[in-house]
């Protein structure tokens, strides 16, 4: 069976776009797949976290994916701290990586900004990380947003490094997995910027924690334009308040953007947020209340992150032994 390997970090509230663009789709891709979900507490470091909040968010995040239907029996859940091997195979891949590759990478300039020299290294570092994350599992599939793609390619160009390196073909080249209607949800407040944990306005998103009434209102207040909702996609291209809460629709009601534009076109804004408010709450409502639930009984979240570390060290420990073997280091056992 393919396997599939990703992750999502413990900082701040998962919101809408993270459902939309990422569990969901995780969830179907159990039916065909073997598949690892990680939350990546180790990646969350290269940012300042309050410890006793990245512990809590860990949790949260493991409860979002249950609540989901991510099924912690058929897949494996666990954070990336637990499961040492992550770091080791990171540094060997290091020592794979000419620094060249890692220059070219986008996010780190716009993480960094103007004042690189004042960044972590782990921030430097991180696609060697997610390389190692991805690799270690000898994963064949990562479902990725358009923003990691160019980190999935490297983790291809070290992974086929380092197999022409000692004439082997020992990694698989992981395959990029781009699903679902709505990849990429945009803030309620600007139609062109990507809906983010990190925006300042928390009703520029739908959190997965938020209940029925604060869902309607800030569906309410959303932006938009003032004409009434266009006919097709194509008219939809220059209004991006419209372009993205049709789209939020569509993805919610599983249905075509071509569909939900046909049955809106020309209907005012008022009357269809009331209709994609009762739609998210009935869609969000149910994982909400589940969130809530696994809140409640920490040591339950625990026990599946326990359980989950275990079964990917076991997976993790056997491929990088085989790993130390190639490149010729000395172990036990």
């Amino acid at each position: 069976m393919k396997r599939i390997f990703s992750g999502v970090q413990p900082t701040g509230n998962l919101h809408l776009g993270n459902y939309l663009g990422a569990i969901r789709n995780w969830v179907g891709l159990q039916e065909s797949f073997d598949c690892i979900y990680c939350i990546v507490d180790l990646h969350a470091i290269t940012q300042s976290q309050n410890p006793a909040h990245l512990r809590e968010q860990t949790r949260s995040v493991t409860a979002a994916f249950i609540a989901s239907g991510i099924d912690a029996e058929r897949s494996i859940i666990f954070n990336q701290s637990a499961v040492p091997a992550h770091c080791e195979l990171a540094w060997a891949l290091a020592c794979h990586t000419p620094l060249g590759w890692l220059n070219r990478m986008t996010q780190f300039k716009e993480k960094a900004g103007k004042d690189r020299e004042s960044a972590v290294l782990g921030l430097y570092a991180y696609p060697v990380l997610m390389a190692a994350d991805i690799l270690l599992y000898k994963a064949s599939h990562v479902p990725v947003g358009e923003d990691q793609k160019q980190h999935l390619e490297l983790s291809r160009d070290i992974a086929g490094a380092f197999n022409r390196t000692y004439g082997v073909d020992y990694f698989p080249l992981p395959e990029p997995q781009i699903l679902g209607v709505a990849t990429r949800v945009m803030s309620l407040r600007d139609g062109e910027r990507k809906m983010s944990k990190s925006d300042a306005s928390d009703y520029s998103r739908i959190n997965l924690t938020d209940d029925a009434d604060t869902i309607a209102l800030k569906i309410r207040k959303a932006r938009t334009d003032p004409n009434p909702l266009p006919d097709t996609p194509t008219d939809c291209q220059e209004r991006p308040e419209a372009l993205n809460l049709l789209g939020i629709y569509a993805a919610l009601a599983d249905v075509k953007l071509a569909d939900a534009c046909e049955r809106f076109s020309g209907a005012q804004f008022s009357a269809f947020k009331q209709t994609l408010a009762d739609l998210a709450v009935s869609v969000l409502g149910p994982i909400t209340a589940e969130m809530k639930r696994l809140a409640a009984d920490p040591g339950y979240v625990d026990g599946v992150l326990r359980t989950g570390a275990e079964r990917a060290a076991a997976i993790a420990n056997r491929n990088l032994r085989d790993i130390k073997n190639i490149i010729g280091l000395l172990h036990p056992g």
